[in-house]
């Protein structure tokens, strides 16, 4: 969006950026895959070409089915779509703070366009500050809503803000999921780990620049690596105030 609201717009780019990004993608040589071909290749089910590149959306922003997928489709790139059942379907609420939204009912047209499906839970919680049942109902249900829609499979999972934990990670192998993504802020690899696959989040301020050199395999660091002490530290942080004030959007 040129004008997207205030508490996402670190997080998006102007349909100009968006372009010119998705140009440097194919014009770095690097073939789009799904994730379902990535996990494939680390369960050793099936290879990837040479140079593969798997592209992300989170939440269901309402450009997803229209514009995005229209000039991800131009350039015959493939991708992965996350989707927050809560925000997409009428009705239902979710943690996201107003913005345009696709609805349920669009999710076949991102499939007719080249996009697979995965879940971004109900309502973008913080899902390792949950308790049991919490998290189970923030796993299961937006993976049967999306099924019910599809008619087959939704295999794979996106942790809102990339938050996840040990449990959050068992939690989903138990639910069913094939694999499930974090964020990191890094490259993934060959022994990147199926149930926080790490991804790199493309923010305002990146440039055409930037993303060339992601896809040299240049600009940041490779996964897996353990969890740094602040990171275990916020988790903690956020889990006494999700017990004090209750489930919050993360910001």
């Amino acid at each position: 969006m040129d004008d997207p609201p205030a508490w996402i717009a670190e997080f998006s780019v102007t349909p100009r950026a968006f372009r010119q990004q998705l140009d440097a993608i194919v014009g770095s040589g690097r073939t789009p895959v799904t994730v379902s071909a990535l996990v494939d290749h680390l369960t050793g089910s099936a290879p990837l070409p040479v140079r593969p590149v798997v592209i992300t959306f989170d939440d269901g922003f309402a450009d997803l089915p229209g514009p995005t997928a229209e000039l991800l489709a131009e350039r015959s790139i493939v991708s992965t779509a996350y989707l927050t059942t809560g925000a997409i379907t009428p009705g239902r609420t979710s943690l996201l703070p107003p913005a345009p939204m696709m609805t349920l009912s669009q999710v076949p047209l991102l499939e007719q366009y080249g996009m697979e499906i995965g879940t971004h839970t109900i309502t973008h919680a913080q899902l390792d500050t949950l308790k049991a049942a919490e998290l189970r109902r923030e796993l299961r249900e937006p993976k049967d809503v999306l099924e019910d829609v599809l008619g087959h499979e939704v295999a794979h999972l996106a942790y809102p803000h990339g938050y996840n934990s040990r449990g959050v990670r068992r939690a989903a192998f138990r639910e069913g999921y094939a694999s499930a993504v974090a964020v990191r802020h890094a490259l993934s690899s060959q022994t990147d780990e199926m149930y926080r696959i790490a991804r790199l989040i493309v923010r305002r301020t990146h440039t055409v620049a930037d993303v060339e050199g992601w896809m040299e395999g240049r600009g940041a660091r490779v996964a897996p690596f353990r969890d740094a002490l602040p990171t275990v530290g916020w988790r903690w942080y956020r889990r006494a105030r999700a017990t004090v004030k209750g489930p919050r959007f993360a910001g």
